[in-house]
């Protein structure tokens, strides 16, 4: 019976493991899709237009 209590844990986590991927990619896409790309896009805008208006600067430590 030793060997049962020594395959039970990685068993477990392996299970635990294959839910936790199941439920990353079931919550992909969907309604939140459209929600969750425009706060990317806006987000990448803002650090563009930021970059973009900002001071010109040096190599650091100059």
């Amino acid at each position: 019976m030793d060997y049962v209590s020594a395959l039970v844990p990685p068993v477990v986590m392996a299970a635990f493991f294959i839910g936790l991927i199941v439920t990353i990619v079931k919550s992909q896409g969907g309604d939140r899709k459209a929600k969750e790309d425009a706060a990317v896009d806006a987000a990448i805008a803002r650090a563009e237009a930021a970059r973009q208006s900002g001071v010109k600067q040096g190599p650091a430590g100059a």
